[in-house]
């Protein structure tokens, strides 16, 4: 596993390297939040597959004077976009999982194995009944690199 500098090197987008970096790691943050319309589809040889409508869901403001706002997501699935985008070299793989604060705050995502670069780099967050707010640029996924 690479450390969260070795990891840099192949993260275009970073917000803040410094608050991003982990022990073992990088944290991913949201660039935008889309609310799908529609079903997917997908089928056995791939040629009908269809991703799911969406739309995006625009951030607001708590006061006139903030400079970032929040999407205040209620019960559901939703797609989230990282700010980040990932190129890897070779054989390497990279795994995304929710960050734990995320499940404490009432919204996780699968983890995910990525073989391949990734921009935009995207996954699905499903909200608990209690909703959750998440506020432009939060962290809410770690990304680790496998040689």
């Amino acid at each position: 596993m690479r450390s969260a500098d070795a990891i840099a090197a192949h993260v275009r987008g970073l917000v803040h390297l410094d608050t991003q970096r982990a022990p073992k790691g990088l944290d991913l943050t949201v660039d935008a939040v889309f609310r799908t319309t529609g079903h997917g589809q997908l089928d056995f040889g791939g040629s009908e597959y269809q991703a799911a409508p969406r739309e995006p869901i625009a951030p607001t403001c708590d006061d006139p004077e903030d400079d970032y706002g929040w999407w205040t997501l209620e019960t559901g699935a939703y797609i989230i976009r990282y700010n980040e985008s990932l190129v890897l070299e070779g054989d390497q793989q990279a795994v995304v999982s929710p960050l734990e604060r995320t499940l404490h705050a009432g919204a996780h995502h699968g983890s995910f194995v990525l073989d391949d670069d990734r921009a935009p780099l995207e996954t699905l967050l499903v909200v608990s009944r209690m909703g959750c707010r998440l506020k432009e640029n939060c962290r809410v996924s770690r990304l680790v690199v496998l040689d």
